[in-house]
């Protein structure tokens, strides 16, 4: 099908009409959430009004530049909104129509904000940090005698993460009038409301107390955000707080929370994900003829194919009928998780399942559905939910917390820290874990958690290959594990399925999946195992893969037995080369040479064979890169 992009030229002729300019941005942010397969458009079009309005009439950030040390400075701290602010920054001349449409592609857009980018002003996409990185910057140019406020958007389901409030409380303290927050009220999370997530109650009132200046006003109606921030520039040297009341969204009538939510039966499919051929027909139609109305001599130009690899790419985010299906298996980890966890509930009441708001990612929906009174909302809230979960464990419960592994390993490490101390035992299913899918970028991309966990005495770190090790691995945390478990999943659909052998799992020791008579090459997780067995077959037998799920444990007789025909060993990372599977075999090899491939420096943004192939972890570098080391030692 044919996409078209609403030229920047276009913009000019309705500079007077911020509605319109919200249409337009909306469309050319459809468009490239389309091309790119995956993007957030339900908070992008809630938000999208009062970000047009800020750079359209409200802040000098446009006319004097994002260089100029007296700017406005604006940036998005729940982030998956970027597509929305991508789609603004175009329309003012900072993002060339090129750089838009290779959203989430390698040396494009990144999923989530990145200060690479120009016009960006602070990463973001792990929640709650903004408002405090917000008051630095506000702080900062005070501190330097430099003019401009600091605007921050904020979600309201963001609230829920505590640093929040200690970021309100701080900015109260210090006076900071040139901080202003605008929270996108939408009442949505992810995929249900906010409400039955974790209320944020009276909102206006619990913000006030803060000792911020509270507004609130219709974020769709440019008259009422006028007089909002009109009120806002004369009020005393105190922080502003908005509350926009917005519909998640907003512009595309059938994405429209009230109407989307009644069609989903409860759920909303709009959070994220590109809409399939037909939905986005609907919804550019809808757009532009809306916007031909206002402009009837709008041009559209119309853009590239989406090239080939794309449709490769493994699909994260939540389904929403995604327009680039992947050419890989329908076997998802995380659903076999989800299965097996519904399985053993029956003969483990003590069992308790934890949420971050990603219950659907996760894949234990039917869990809650199953079991409400054993499942337990934290809202996004990671350290809460994990020192919840010690509390819980203190009390003889078997707490299962769920996250993605790079909030949970991470934003929660203290709490984790605080509750394998006490000797008690708790599963972590670390979802998303890894470098694929790369689309979202690095504030997703989990290459640290590994590290950070096996660290602890008392914490075995997994990973399963497939289906059939995923329930064998959970079963076994659940029902014979005496410590806390760290079980990383991946999110997405598997690339290929994994064949494994049909032996008994046992702690430390992993198979062999493909035979070699040069090298012996370790990996783990779907996505790697894939990468590892093709860069075997490019071999031609000369490689051999072992599948390794167990990755601060060691069997150390069948590590000797597995190595012992190799001079030239091999592990392959999803993760950074540091503190994974590779340091605990080299602990057990008494200094047998090993090789690490692994996510050197940051991870990149991209689909999935562009990531891989950037970090030389795809099946044919490896195989060139092993091939290379194989020549090395004959040569030696």
């Amino acid at each position: 099908m044919e996409l078209t992009l609403i030229p920047r030229a276009e913009f000019e002729h309705a500079r007077d009409d911020l509605a319109l300019l919200a249409d337009m941005c909306r469309a050319n942010a459809l468009v490239a959430v389309k091309r790119a397969g995956s993007g957030h458009l339900g908070s992008s079009f809630s938000a999208m009004d009062v970000v047009v309005h800020l750079f359209y009439r409200e802040l000098n950030t446009a006319e004097v530049g994002f260089d100029d040390p007296e700017r406005d400075i604006y940036f998005s701290s729940k982030g998956h909104d970027v597509p929305g602010l991508y789609a603004v920054l175009h329309s003012l001349g900072v993002l060339s129509p090129e750089r838009l449409l290779k959203l989430r592609r390698l040396g494009g857009l990144d999923g989530h904000p990145d200060v690479g980018v120009p016009g960006i002003e602070a990463n973001s996409g792990s929640l709650g940090m903004g408002i405090s990185k917000g008051r630095g910057m506000a702080w900062a140019k005070r501190f330097l005698g430099r003019g401009g406020r600091v605007v921050v958007m904020t979600g309201d389901g963001e609230l829920q993460e505590g640093q929040n409030f200690e970021g309100l409380q701080a900015a109260a303290a210090h006076a900071q009038g040139n901080l202003w927050v605008i929270v996108d009220r939408n009442e949505l999370q992810s995929d249900k409301p906010t409400n039955e997530i974790l209320p944020l109650g009276d909102l206006e009132a619990k913000l006030r107390a803060f000792g911020w200046h509270v507004g609130s006003c219709d974020g769709h109606d440019h008259n009422d955000l006028a007089r909002i921030f009109a009120e806002f520039r004369s009020a005393e040297d105190m922080p502003k707080v908005l509350i926009a009341k917005t519909i998640k969204g907003k512009g595309v009538s059938f994405m429209e929370h009230p109407r989307a939510l009644q069609e989903g039966g409860g759920t909303y499919r709009w959070h994220a994900g590109a809409p399939d051929d037909e939905a986005f027909e609907r919804a550019h139609t809808e757009l532009v003829d809306r916007i031909r109305r206002r402009l009837p001599d709008l041009k559209l130009e119309p853009v590239g194919d989406v090239a080939e690899e794309a449709a490769y790419s493994l699909e994260g985010e939540p389904d929403s009928g995604a327009a680039l299906r992947p050419k890989v298996s329908d076997e998802y980890v995380a659903e076999a998780y989800g299965q097996a966890l519904l399985e053993l509930a029956a003969d483990h009441p003590e069992l308790i399942v934890l949420d971050g708001d990603l219950a659907s990612d996760c894949r234990i929906r039917p869990f809650e559905v199953a079991h409400p009174e054993r499942f337990h909302e934290s809202g996004i809230a990671e350290q809460d939910m994990v020192s919840a979960a010690g509390g819980m464990a203190r009390q003889g419960l078997l707490p299962v917390v769920n996250s993605f592994a790079a909030f949970l390993a991470a934003r929660a490490n203290e709490q984790i820290y605080n509750q394998a101390s006490e000797r008690t035992k708790v599963v972590y299913a670390l979802h998303y874990a890894g470098l694929i899918p790369a689309a979202p970028g690095k504030s997703h991309q989990s290459i640290r958690d590994i590290s950070l966990l096996a660290a602890l005495p008392n914490m075995v770190v997994v990973q399963p290959a497939n289906s059939d090790e995923t329930q064998a691995l959970l079963r076994w945390a659940v029902v014979d594990a005496t410590e806390n478990v760290a079980l990383r999943l991946a999110i997405g659909p598997s690339p290929r399925r994994i064949e494994l052998p049909q032996e008994k799992l046992a702690v430390g020791r992993g198979s062999v999946l493909h035979e070699g008579a040069e090298a012996l090459l370790f990996a783990y997780g779907p996505v790697m195992l894939h990468e590892a067995l093709t860069a075997a077959e490019l071999l031609d037998g000369r490689l051999q893969v072992a599948n390794m799920p167990w990755l601060n444990r060691v069997d150390g007789q069948w590590l000797a037995e597995v190595t012992e025909p190799f001079a030239e060993l091999f592990v392959l990372e999803d993760h950074a080369p540091v503190g994974g599977l590779g340091d605990s075999l080299r602990r057990e090899l008494d200094g047998h040479e090993l090789t690490v491939f692994g996510v050197e420096g940051w991870p990149v943004c991209g689909t999935p064979l562009e990531a891989l192939r950037f970090h030389g972890l795809d099946g044919s570098s490896l195989a060139d890169r092993i091939a290379f080391a194989l020549r090395a030692r004959a040569a030696s």
